[in-house]
């Protein structure tokens, strides 16, 4: 085995990303057909396609290069040529019969200090495709929406509406009139009262979440400025969609759901909106957000009361 490819493996690198069988298993939304002939021809046979130059991959899966390389990142790989150092690894360790020493999914029988390396490493990975994907063109436009609105409205469902809620308490701590709404009875009822000059917020992951997407859409009819915080640019809910602020794909594993790695990527999105925000609306936010830590404050110290 090469330095390279033991480098991979040993302790003092970061986790590789998740096993190339199990990333198949459950593709990227974004994904193309084209993609994923290439991460299936790579799942299949590592060691053949590790002997394989770019242009040879291509060739073998009838795709092109930048097919190759565009894949080779979504699988969470800087560029092909470390897609191939971690191929030529998987395919070492399985000549040999044994699993491989690294990797990002979680076993049930992982030490807890390789759990916490793991995790820490995969939401590194998911903040950075999140920022690096993210529309700032897109993200200004939102954050003028809301810096101005009425009212704005937020909606969610299951992990994303924890997201929704921590979006709204923190418009609320800065002055601004905002209400997570969970309840997808309420989240419609809610959003027929919206209008011209108000916000409405849809997060959801997948894009197709029913008790988000309707609410969003009587939003959306009722003239209100609406965005969608999701991780499919092209699913269902983007058509009510005034803005559309994209999250990471998430990387998953059969410990790891797809509510953890997407909450992660939500957070930074609303952390990003808020802070945006916050600084168009600073000569009044400021003042409500001191406001706020004044009234709290006999809560952490109750002898100053």
């Amino acid at each position: 085995m090469t330095s390279e490819v033991k480098e991979i493996f040993s302790g003092d690198s970061p986790p590789a990303p998740p096993p190339l069988a199990a990333t198949i298993r459950t593709p990227a939304p974004s994904m193309t057909r084209s993609m994923q002939l290439v991460a299936e021809a790579v799942a299949g046979d590592p060691a053949g396609c590790a002997a394989l130059t770019v242009t040879g991959l291509a060739e073998r899966t009838g795709t092109s290069e930048a097919t190759v390389v565009r894949t080779a990142r979504l699988l969470g790989y800087p560029g092909y040529r470390d897609l191939r150092l971690a191929l030529a690894g998987l395919a070492a360790h399985q000549e040999s019969g044994r699993a491989p020493a690294v990797t990002a999914d979680i076993a049930v029988d992982d030490p807890i200090a390789d759990v916490v390396a793991k995790l820490a490493y995969d939401e590194q990975q998911t903040l950075a495709d999140t920022a690096a994907g993210l529309d700032t063109v897109q993200l200004g436009a939102a954050v003028a929406a809301a810096s101005t609105a009425r009212r704005i409205d937020v909606y969610g469902v299951g992990a994303s509406s924890l997201v929704g809620q921590d979006l709204a308490q923190k418009l609320l701590r800065i002055g601004l009139i905002a209400h997570a709404h969970t309840d997808p009875h309420l989240a419609v009822t809610n959003a027929v009262q919206l209008r011209s000059g108000d916000v409405a917020i849809a997060i959801t992951h997948s894009g197709s979440t029913g008790d988000v997407i309707e609410p969003l859409r009587v939003a959306f009819d009722h003239g209100a400025t609406t965005i969608a915080i999701t991780g499919r640019p092209d699913g269902p809910v983007t058509q009510y969609a005034d803005h559309v602020l994209t999250t990471s794909t998430a990387r998953e594993s059969e410990l790891r759901p797809a509510a953890m790695s997407s909450r992660t990527s939500q957070l930074l999105v609303v952390d990003c909106l808020f802070i945006g925000v916050a600084q168009r609306t600073y000569e009044t936010a400021a003042p409500a957000l001191a406001a706020s830590y004044e009234a709290l404050a006999h809560r952490h110290n109750p002898r100053t009361r």
